[in-house]
């Protein structure tokens, strides 16, 4: 009582937040229009985020919304993983439980990691894609629950979540496009200091357009008047509410505690103290009911009520009258389902657990700890691992800690909550050595381990080993993402293993290590893999020796092809069927079908390949299909079957996707791009490469999908974004992973950009640099295209006073590399004609006979483009000899049509002026715009005036402008002029371009023979 009226310590008046409730409401209404929306609300603790919270949640069950909430739980220093979408889901299980169950049909046993009731978590495979699995199939459930109805989602005190759970939230943020979805999280603004783990995420997150992020401020002193009012039901003296205002400083909660700490007996009301005026109310309780608070604020952020009851040990009737004495006090509150208590304000719960003395808190967790270990059904059962690791832990009972801490490491693990594993294994590390040695030697590796012991014993019955904690922590992270700190574990672990006393655990380490220096662009992996190959020799077989032995043989097949890499991969087979590894044998195998085909063996090769995707696929080996699809496709594309290629990888990207592996799934995408490419589907070929973009952050998948696009762009005649894309493959690569399969193509593009920007000396440049290169064992699909493309802008720029020196040198270097250069299948026995002809056009001595070989040969292949160059070449020369008018404007008009039907601008560019000169018709629907037409002046058809193209021709001969002025008794000035409207005419980018341009249109070359007039007559 104050003043003789009852008082209320929570306001019944919603006051202020009338524009944050007004972003909130209007959020649910554009959810209901099929668009997803996501809310951050933070603010300092008690200021007002839950009191908002309750009000949007009342006006979401108005408007029919399904509403679900889960709290971040503190418990240690290793929250529950996934804690908040656990408890969520749950309630929307026990909403929709037939709905739920149709959104999360067919996946239930990888959902259950994060909902057990859907069903019993699988163990099965983990790798680096495992949690992007988890978190695709998730958003996709909450997309289909969210189709038909509105669904609000609550995360609550975000400040305190798991790793696991914050890059789960910034998943769903980013990737939810459909669906009646609201996802709200709270976090409270005054915790998260400069150093703490959601910094990061919240910082991320403003840089989304799709997320609101509110800031709750303080009440001003007209807000706090009014809530003074609602809990006193009358109006407050102004005295009064300058006092509270002053002391609480807007702070709704503390407004509240001011008002109750007053009316629970405090002489001033006001406290000068923080933490004794949110202790007020708790010491004016019985002392059983103090008691019981105590417990409740050592427990965790909820406490069940069965747990609570055994570990205060009062009769029932004496806990309920404690538990109501701190309900009525607005200390404690009833969790909704009626199972528990938590604190009605966290502040209130850590102000009482900082109250107790170390001992007392010590003694509460052992309590805590050993109620659960003597009755497990007191809480659920996916909670008691960790709860029972964090109350140990906390009891400073190293023995009991430590295999509780680990039991809880496998818990996570389990459920692809790799950085919390990481977490609690390196706590485990921490504990290790107060354990007594032969506690220790009761734990086994099979036990508490998912790496197979890395001294290759027995796991069973081989006592755990620190070593084994390091390796176990080294993998969670690599698959958490956190390949930095597993690289730095590696590290700690080689220098304990310095002495050589275990060659197979160092063999072990140093090939993780050499995994993760290439993954980070450190290196290519193969000093630290040479080390590990080094400590195995003469060792006998075992799973580390067969690991070493494939990731020798496919770093050789991809860095250094020759045939030791065979060697290797048939050796890891051969030890790997000895000591019954399926999986390991299969990826040798998948290596061993690439070396094949590569080393002249292809329908061996792919019979192994295929045979490999089939048992992978039927024994659910999603990453091992996926890489068999991956090998497949590039070597069917690499033997000119581009059509099977597609269909191939049509299947493996659908197999990988359904398996959520998205850098597998980029990869195929990145292959199916390739092939598209060459079978002239270009706009597929864009958007498969754009997908692949879009799947991964990976470089290397990344970098392969810009070149693919960069093959696009300079088919196009689109040099700016030719580039472009080629700079940003060479980015994704580095300089440190030099792969052939990676290094030659760029090599093929950047003589293509030099080409069409008119610069020959950086094409001979790239091509002697690539040549110097050299052309490894099945790298023959990278080469020819190469050589081609070099061959074709000697030839082209035939006549450049700029490429006259040094020409000789650079055709013979192109020939000698093209006669050392494989033709295994029929598509590179046509570039090599090809590439015979080109460089025979270079020095003026192609005939048609020439063409026509390559025309024939590239005829079959279904390779539409690379046809209509051949095509065009083909014409050109049965012009230039004036035989033959009527196949030539056959095979024109159908090069044309292609050239147009792909976008192709310059070659369709090329065929009209060839047509022009020839007087052949292309058709009146077939002309572009731009281009010249018959018995049009081609300059002129460009748009130049005939000073301007008096210009353009001495520009094609090299002149400055300077020469250029004195050749046409005009100022430097003028002629610099006149060369920039020449190339904005043009869109050319520069000199060298343009000259290019005139030359490759033969601007100013002899026309092509005419029909002959008296012939025709007669």
């Amino acid at each position: 009582m104050l003043g003789g009226v009852e008082t209320r310590s929570v306001s019944p008046v919603f006051v202020g937040r009338a524009d944050e409730l007004a972003l909130l409401t209007d959020a649910l209404t554009r959810a209901a229009g099929q668009e997803p929306q996501a809310l951050l609300i933070g603010g300092e603790a008690g200021v007002g985020k839950t009191r908002l919270t309750e009000e949007f949640l009342c006006e979401a069950g108005r408007r029919g919304a399904v509403v679900a909430v889960g709290g971040c739980v503190e418990i240690g220093a290793e929250g529950l993983p996934f804690a908040p979408f656990s408890t969520a889901l749950r309630i929307l299980h026990r909403l929709l439980p037939n709905e739920l169950a149709a959104a999360a049909a067919g996946q239930e046993g990888e959902l259950a990691r994060i909902l057990p009731e859907l069903a019993e978590s699988p163990r099965g495979p983990h790798d680096e894609e495992s949690t992007a699995r988890l978190f695709e199939l998730t958003a996709r459930m909450l997309e289909r629950l969210a189709a038909d109805r509105t669904v609000v989602l609550v995360l609550e005190d975000l400040h305190w979540a798991d790793t696991s759970t914050r890059h789960l939230l910034s998943y769903l943020f980013r990737a939810l496009g459909s669906g009646r979805l609201v996802l709200v999280a709270t976090y409270r603004a005054d915790d998260v200091h400069r150093r703490h783990p959601l910094r990061p995420l919240l910082a991320e997150l403003d840089r989304l357009r799709t997320v609101q992020r509110i800031e709750l401020p303080r009440f001003n002193r007209a807000e706090v008047r009014r809530q003074l009012a609602g809990i006193l039901a009358s109006q407050p003296e102004e005295d009064f509410v300058e006092s509270v205002f002053a002391r609480s400083d807007g702070n709704a909660f503390f407004v509240e505690e001011l008002v109750a700490s007053r009316s629970s007996g405090c002489v001033t009301g006001l406290t000068e103290s923080l933490r004794d005026l949110l202790l007020v109310r708790v010491e004016v309780l019985p002392e059983a009911a103090q008691r019981v608070v105590r417990i409740v604020a050592e427990g965790g952020s909820t406490v069940e009520y069965a747990l609570l009851r055994a570990v205060t040990r009062l009769t029932e009737d004496e806990l309920i009258e404690a538990l109501r004495s701190a309900v009525g006090a607005n200390i404690l509150l009833a969790t909704p389902d009626g199972d528990g208590y938590r604190f009605r304000h966290s502040l209130v719960r850590e102000a009482v657990s900082d109250d107790l003395l170390p001992g007392e808190r010590a003694r509460v967790n052992r309590r805590y700890a050993e109620e659960l270990e003597a009755d497990g059904t007191l809480i659920r059962a996916e909670e008691r691992v960790i709860r029972l690791a964090n109350y140990w832990y906390y009891a400073n009972d190293s023995v009991k800690a430590l295999p509780a801490v680990l039991a809880a490491s496998v818990a996570a693990r389990r459920r692809h909550a790799y950085s919390e594993q990481l977490r609690l294994l390196e706590r485990a590390m921490d504990l290790w050595e107060g354990v007594p040695e032969e506690i220790r030697g009761e734990l086994r590796p099979a036990d508490y381990t998912d790496v197979y012991p890395p001294c290759g014993c027995d796991p069973a019955t081989t006592p755990l080993q620190y070593l084994d904690l390091v390796a176990e922590a080294t993998v969670a992270a690599r698959f958490g993402g956190e390949r930095e700190h597993a690289l730095k574990l590696t590290k700690t672990a080689l220098r304990l293993l310095e002495d050589g006393h275990d060659a197979l655990r160092a063999a072990w380490f140093w090939t993780e290590r050499s995994r993760l220096v290439a993954s980070l662009a450190r290196g290519d992996g193969w000093e630290e893999l040479a080390k590990a190959q080094d400590l195995v020799r003469g060792l006998p077989p075992s799973q580390v020796h067969a690991d070493v032995l494939v990731r020798a043989a496919s770093w050789g097949m991809l860095h250094n092809p020759g045939p030791d890499n065979l060697a290797a991969a048939e050796r890891a087979v051969e030890y790997a069927r000895m000591i019954g590894a399926e999986d390991t044998e299969l990826n040798a195998r998948i290596t061993i079908g690439t070396l094949l085909t590569d080393s002249g063996e292809p329908e061996r090769g792919l019979a192994e390949m295929y045979a490999v995707k089939d048992r992978a696929a039927e024994l659910g080996l999603a990453m091992l299909a996926g890489r068999a699809h991956i090998n497949l496709t590039s070597q069917l594309e690499s033997m000119g079957r581009s059509r099977e290629a597609v269909e191939l990888a049509e299947e493996g990207a659908a197999l990988v996707k359904k398996s959520q592996l998205r850098d597998s799934e980029a990869w195929v995408r990145g292959n199916m791009a390739e092939s598209l490419y060459s079978l002239g589907r270009w706009e597929e070929a864009a958007t498969e490469a754009r997908r692949t973009l879009s799947l991964v952050s990976s470089s290397a998948p990344r970098a392969s999908a810009s070149a693919r696009l960069s093959y696009l762009a300079l088919a196009r005649g689109e040099l700016t974004e030719a580039a472009a894309q080629l700079a940003a493959a060479r980015a994704h690569f580095g300089p440190h992973d030099a792969q052939p399969q990676h290094r030659l193509p760029l090599f093929r593009l950047a003589i293509g950009v030099a080409a069409g920007e008119g610069r020959i000396a950086d094409v001979r440049t790239e091509a002697a640099a690539a040549i110097d290169y050299g052309f490894p064992l099945g790298h023959h699909r990278y080469a020819w295209p190469m050589l081609l493309a070099a061959a074709s802008a000697e030839a082209d720029a035939r006549g450049l006073p700029a490429a006259e020196a040094g020409r000789e040198e650079a055709l013979k270097v192109l020939r000698a590399a093209s006669r050392n250069l494989a033709t295994p299948v029929p598509v590179w026995v046509a570039h090599a004609e090809y590439v015979r002809a080109e460089l025979l056009r270079a020095e003026a001595r192609d005939t048609v006979a020439d063409w026509t070989a390559v025309e024939a040969a590239v005829q079959p292949l279904e390779r539409p483009y690379l046809l209509a160059r051949a095509r065009h070449r083909l014409v050109e020369a049965l012009l230039g000899s004036g035989r033959d008018r009527e196949t030539a404007a056959g095979l024109l008009h159908e090069a044309y049509a292609t050239a147009e039907r792909l976008g192709a601008r310059r070659l369709r560019e090329d065929l009209a002026l060839l047509a022009q000169r020839a007087r052949l018709p292309l058709g009146p629907a077939d002309a572009p715009k731009a281009l010249p037409v018959p018995d049009t002046d081609p300059v002129e058809a460009l748009g130049l005036t005939s000073r301007e193209r008096d210009v353009l021709r001495l520009v094609a001969a090299g002149h400055t402008n300077r020469q250029i002025a004195e050749e046409l008794f005009i100022s430097p000035k003028t002629a610099s002029v006149h060369v920039s409207n020449i190339l904005a005419k043009l869109g050319v980018a520069g000199r060298g371009e343009a000259a290019a341009l005139a030359h490759r249109l033969r601007l100013f070359a002899p026309a092509v023979p005419a029909p002959d007039e008296s012939r025709t007559a007669r």
